[in-house]
């Protein structure tokens, strides 16, 4: 069972939480005397700037707000992972285009540079260059210097490639500031395979070693070098749906490595990650630390780096050092302010919390660091405080509160960073540094740290402000000791303005906010839903013919606001719905959750375009008579949804129907009629007419062709398989009266081209969430993943390592990743394919043992399975599962995306590549609805990525969008001849 929540709830308001750590801070601090100290020292580093690649330089140079910072940070990050020429080129001529380098500054090597990179735009394709031979070897030239460049950049922010070269580069620069130590850090992506878990932990175990030969086994551990320790890198699965694994797995690999620390009598410090992660890494921790204290109660070198910019930083201090006392050991704590910022914004967003789970002012973190602060140094018994800051006023604010608590503690940089400030503040030999060293290949590392300098860089950062000259002292060094009262953003809730509210989710990895989903589980039923008789259609047809006279006459207003009253009940409702739709739908539960949401968002939005289209619109014209535009309903609508969305489909399309003043007869799919039921029913409450909205469940070859066939149906909207669509569109065609419209959303051969700039974590992480989520049954799951040949075999192997880690099981375990197909049909449909694939193509994944087939096929479980094929035309059909086809690729990405249309589907395409007009360009070529660049293919917003394709993938228009209403209404223009009536009296008076 998962752990009690220890820290407070993490969505929080930010002003209380502040005002709080103001308090907490009380008077320990007086910051005009602090400031009084870093001012020297800023007024030292910029007279005398630290060497051109030093951070503050550079930032100078080419500051990261510019396009040639941008373009050199972007390089950093791809330009060494790439290892084919050609792609190299287009790389380097997509990045340095962008930019010039000629008004650079004035240092030697930044002339130097600047010259040569502007200069070599000239050999670059896309220029005005000469083609051919020269040409060419031009730009080979210019890559290869482009190269050297980079690896200059990632000689100042990686230590040594290998531990004997950084342990080298670590003694040279003591012998120059005597006192300095280390904490050497293999740090980078995390792990997304066991294998690369296990490198990780070899890599971390021979630098233990190394350190070890050089460490004083018998003095305080305080002085040695020491490690810092990525969890994440050690195990594929450290997350909060997995504790289970994490617990069994992760530890004893972590405890391995801290004997080995202990026995040299050097430090380990287990490194800060994501919020979600937070109450997890405790758990890991008290184990470790009650082993400590068990086998290893004199060694002080365990430690734990904490992040200021959560908004529980403070309660998470308080808890160490609690754990510490209790265990009667001393911890060593780094204080960090946090470099995930970015990305915990835009997750908290993305899900609809109720607030954000760090500062949204830099100050703020500021201020929280130092309440932080006191507390470490109030408890010297258990903690070793260590202050890791490139803020020279944060420095000196330390240096103040730790002279008046006397309690030994050292100050942190990252190599690389804050080289001028620390030069200054070191002048002290009392001072004690710790450099915090990433030790690695550059290719590994650069992505990584590139990363965490564009936060650094960010135009609020010390370091950024420190390096612009134009920022006054007094702004420089303003005091943070002040409290904001709104966010400097929007709540998550209110991401959209006043257009609409967001819908509000949960974060799983949160105790009290997964427990009403859990409870609703356990008392919910599922309802059963009557069959109806498809010779009794002309009842209903009736119902919604007479229904539609009295709603269509419904104000907009009167309609929109039932929408909206639904969708608020919904959001009331959510845990019950997201427990109907696990057990009627098998979803997992972080698909339960985003798909009420995304019903939710549906009924929100269209009830606010239903209002802004139907408006009368006044058009010009000639005097003497007035024209008004208006779009007014069409009648009886037929609402065909799907059993993968039972419920985001079925609400959207009956919302966008109801929303526009037409009446609906809905037929949901025959395996989940129950949400559907619950969902009419809350909408009936809400003030839906009964016969404005009737549920008609039964299969679709009675029931639904029945509806489709009936005289007087307005209007058709189906989501389902393009076969089905095609059926629906002849029997539409062959009616008398007046033509149908039909709106299809069907699936798709959805594709993702990937070339050798994209980041393979980042390609790994994005195929596992479109390929295997929600089982592969989405219409936009990824079905066909084109690598470039280059990478293949190391992307491959890391995408079969990740999809083994998948846990597969039942849907209403919080640890499932992929739960059943919905039925033993889709499952023996799927299982027909992949025997045909078995002997077309070669399986990438390990086959499943007889035994284990058998159990699969009697809960429905079908594993993920990938198969590489040899061409992209050999894919004739969608396969609704989790299953994955490969294809290698080589030459011109646009020939790639030729032969994707040519499939004839065009629903969404993945583009994973770094050069941004190659992403542009393959993103016009491409005859599909949605294009995702650099991230996964499923999860469409409601109107913000409106979802729809064509040709073989759908009609259009696209759902959750704003031009999907309009097909739901017809359009009328009334002139009124006004001269008939006495002439324009308004031009008469002028």
């Amino acid at each position: 069972m998962p752990t009690p929540q220890r820290l407070p709830f993490p969505y929080r308001p930010e002003a209380e939480i502040v005002a709080h750590r103001l308090s907490a801070l009380g008077g320990a601090l007086e910051w005009a005397a602090a400031a009084k100290v870093a001012t020297p020292w800023v007024q030292a580093v910029r007279q005398n700037p630290p060497p051109f690649w030093a951070m503050e330089s550079l930032l100078k140079e080419y500051p990261i707000s510019s396009a040639e910072g941008l373009a050199l940070m972007r390089l950093a990050e791809a330009l060494l992972r790439v290892p084919d020429a050609e792609t190299a080129i287009a790389l380097t001529a997509d990045q340095l285009g962008r930019a010039d380098f000629e008004a650079a500054g004035d240092k030697t090597m930044a002339r130097l540079s600047s010259t040569a990179i502007a200069m070599s735009k000239k050999f670059l394709p896309d220029s005005e260059a000469p083609t051919g031979l020269l040409a060419k070897l031009g730009a080979r030239s210019v890559v290869a210097a482009t190269l050297r460049a980079v690896q200059l950049l990632g000689r100042q922010f990686v230590l040594g490639q290998t531990m004997a070269d950084a342990m080298s580069e670590a003694s040279s620069a003591k012998r120059k500031t005597p006192g300095l130590r280390y904490s050497y850090d293999m740090l980078g992506e995390g792990a997304r395979t066991d294998a690369d878990a296990l490198k990780y932990l070899g890599s971390y175990q021979r630098a233990i070693q190394s350190i070890a030969t050089h460490a004083d086994a018998t003095g305080a551990c305080e002085l040695n070098d020491g490690i810092s320790i990525k969890l994440s890198a050690l195990h594929p699965r450290y997350e909060d749906g997995q504790r289970a694994r994490v617990m069994a797995e992760l530890v004893p690999r972590v405890w391995g490595l801290c004997e080995q620390a202990a026995k040299a009598n050097i430090n380990l410090t287990i490194d800060a990650e994501e919020v979600d992660r937070l109450e997890l890494s405790l758990d890991v921790l008290e184990v470790l630390v009650a082993q400590v204290a068990q086998h290893f109660p004199r060694w002080t070198g365990f430690g734990v780096a904490m992040q200021t910019y959560q908004t529980r930083s403070l309660e998470l201090v308080e808890h160490v050092a609690a754990l510490a006392r209790q265990y009667k050991v001393r911890l060593m704590c780094r204080l960090v302010k946090g470099a995930y910022w970015d990305a915990e914004i835009k997750r908290a967003q993305e899900m609809g919390l109720p607030a954000y789970p760090v500062f949204t002012h830099k100050h703020h973190t500021d201020v929280s660091y130092l309440a932080c602060a006191k507390v470490l140094l109030d408890a010297p018994d258990a903690i070793y405080p260590q202050f890791a800051t490139h803020n020279a006023a944060t420095i000196a604010a330390i240096l103040q509160m730790g002279a008046k608590s006397g309690a030994p503690f050292e100050l942190q940089r990252l190599h690389g960073m804050g080289e001028g400030i620390y030069r200054e503040v070191l002048k002290n030999p009392l001072i004690a540094c710790r450099i915090y060293a990433p030790v690695g290949a550059h290719k590994d590392l650069l992505a990584y740290l590139v990363r965490r300098l564009l936060e650094n860089g960010a135009n609020s950062s010390f370091v950024h402000q420190l390096a612009d000259e134009s920022v006054g002292m007094q702004e420089l060094l303003i005091s943070p000791l002040r409290l904001e009262p709104e966010s400097s953003l929007p709540l998550p809730l209110d991401l959209f303005g006043a257009s609409r509210k967001n819908s509000a989710g949960l974060d799983l990895t949160v105790p009290t906010m997964r427990a009403p989903l859990l409870a609703a589980y356990q008392s919910v039923q599922v309802p059963l839903v009557p069959v109806f008789d498809a010779n009794l259609i002309y009842g209903p047809l009736e119902t919604s013919l007479s229904s539609y006279k009295t709603w269509s006459k419904t104000a907009v207003t009167e309609r929109a606001a039932i929408l909206r009253r639904a969708a608020d009940e919904l959001q009331n409702q959510l845990p019950k719905f997201c427990a109907l739709l696990v057990k009627e739908a098998f979803k997992t539960w972080g698909d339960a959750v985003s798909e009420v949401r995304e019903a939710i968002d549906f009924m929100r939005y269209y009830a606010g375009e239903a209002e802004r289209i139907m408006a009368p619109l006044a058009m010009p014209g000639p005097t003497g008579e007035s024209n008004e535009l208006r779009l007014i309903a069409r009648g009886p609508w037929v609402c065909i949804s799907p059993w993968n969305f039972p419920l985001a489909i079925f609400m959207g399309q009956v919302a966008a129907a109801l929303a526009t003043g037409n009446t609906v007869m809905a037929k949901p799919a025959e395996q989940t009629p129950g949400v559907a039921l619950e969902a009419v029913k809350l909408l009936h409450a809400a003030g839906v007419p009964e016969g404005a909205l009737q549920l008609l469940h039964g299969p679709g070859d009675t029931v639904g062709a029945a509806l489709v066939a009936a005289p007087g149906v307005a209007g058709v909207v189906f989501t389902g398989s393009t076969q089905v669509a095609k059926i629906i569109n002849r029997a539409l065609a062959a009616k008398d009266g007046a033509i149908v419209p039909l709106i299809a959303e069907t699936g798709g051969i959805n594709a993702m081209l990937v070339d050798s700039t994209a980041l393979p974590e980042q390609v790994s992480d994005a195929v596992m969430q479109s390929a295997f989520r929600s089982a592969g049954q989405r219409c936009s799951a990824l079905r066909l993943l084109c690598l470039h040949d280059t990478i293949a075999d190391h992307v491959i192997e890391m995408i079969q390592g990740a999809a083994t880690e998948l846990a597969c099981g039942d849907a209403s375990s919080l640890a499932t990743d992929v739960g059943p197909v919905i039925d033993a049909e889709a499952f023996d449909g799927i299982q027909k394919n992949l025997q045909r694939l078995n002997n077309e193509s070669k399986h990438l994944l390990a086959p499943v043992l007889p035994a284990q087939a058998a159990i699969n096929k009697e809960a429905n479980l079908m594993p993920p399975q990938a198969f590489e094929v040899k061409a992209i035309a050999d894919l004739k059909q969608e396969i609704f599962g989790p299953v994955l086809h490969i294809v290698r690729w080589t030459g011109d990405p646009q020939a790639v995306i030729e032969q994707i249309n040519a499939l004839g589907y065009g629903l969404t395409i993945g583009i994973q590549t770094r050069i941004d007009s190659r992403a542009q360009a393959l993103a016009r070529a491409s005859h599909v609805g949605n294009v995702y660049i650099n991230r996964n293919q499923i999860g469409a917003v409601v109107g913000v990525q409106p979802f729809g394709g064509e040709g073989l993938s759908g009609t259009g228009p696209k759902a959750g969008g704003p031009h999907y209403l309009y097909r739901f209404c017809t359009e009328q223009t009334i002139t009124v001849n006004t001269t008939a009536a006495g002439g324009n009296a308004a031009l008469l008076a002028g």
